[in-house]
């Protein structure tokens, strides 16, 4: 009998590793989605971070809640069901006990608590900005403004990308955008959300930012990151028939390839009277 338990956990063993080789591709993309995913996206700011940290917290407590309770029923079960005992106990109080139910949960919600508040305060408290910048919604898009007194003061529109125009440009599908919003890294970014019409949501997963856009509200959020790339998101609030259609993305670059592409937008909007129809690519030697 010994035996068959131990070739069972074997095989079961077995069949865990297997899994796990199989789902590792599906793991979630560096600032995208992946598919088939199991987990969040690999977090590159500090506030994702925390929310990664306090996520895999609640998964253990969860966890060891859950085992305890399934413990406890199957314990009763088994130790006061009608054969096991047939004359049922009379006893009504335990004080022991009766303190250790509220007094466990209690101290549970103070370990929950403690890492929550720091994690609350860090995304409420904004650090003084380097960069500020104004992210619109619309139905169904966003428009992005940069502010004169950060060698910007032109804006722009961006728009989904159609699937055949994504797939050509080897960007994904339903996140890729025409014109997309160009950040620095290393810099504290402030993003001032508003919404032009109803309510719409900024949110964008790996930087741990989802903030409300509300008309006649300005909102703020902010993220700072280390790392290059190309991070998507989505707007996360159900604004209209084509909400899922309104896809955010953020280019991080060097600051030398900002700066770049500050000179090349101004260009492009010096002849564009409103400055929201255009807005300038990143130079090809800078891609």
């Amino acid at each position: 009998m010994t035996r068959f338990w131990n070739r069972l956990a074997l095989i079961a063993l077995g069949l865990v590793l297997a899994a796990s080789a199989a789902l590792e591709p599906a793991m979630a993309g560096i600032g995208e989605p992946s598919m088939w995913q199991m987990n969040m996206q690999p977090p590159v700011t500090e506030v994702a971070r925390d929310i990664s940290d306090l996520h895999d917290i609640l998964i253990w407590v969860i966890t060891a809640i859950s085992l305890f309770v399934l413990g406890l029923l199957i314990y009763v079960m088994v130790k006061f069901n009608e054969k096991a005992n047939p004359v049922p106990s009379k006893l009504t109080h335990n004080t022991l006990l009766e303190v250790a139910w509220i007094l466990i949960p209690c101290l549970i919600l103070v370990y929950i608590a403690i890492p929550s508040f720091k994690l609350l305060r860090l995304q409420i408290e904004l650090p003084k900005p380097d960069i500020t910048v104004k992210a619109i919604g619309h139905q169904w898009y966003w428009s992005y403004e940069y502010g004169q007194d950060q060698n910007g003061g032109f804006a722009f529109d961006s728009y989904m990308l159609s699937r055949e125009d994504a797939v050509k440009a080897n960007q994904p599908a339903l996140l890729a955008v025409d014109n997309e919003l160009v950040l620095p890294a290393g810099k504290n970014i402030v993003v001032q959300v508003l919404g032009a019409d109803v309510i719409h949501n900024f949110a964008v997963s790996s930087f741990g930012i989802r903030m409300d856009a509300v008309p006649g509200r300005m909102n703020q959020t902010w993220f700072k990151t280390d790392k290059e790339g190309v991070y998507y998101g989505q707007c996360s609030r159900l604004c209209g028939q084509n909400h899922a259609f309104m896809p955010i993305a953020v280019r991080i670059v060097s600051p030398e390839k900002y700066a770049a592409w500050l000179v090349e937008a101004k260009k492009k909007f010096a002849s564009n009277e409103d400055g929201l129809k255009q807005v300038a690519s990143l130079p090809a030697s800078n891609q």
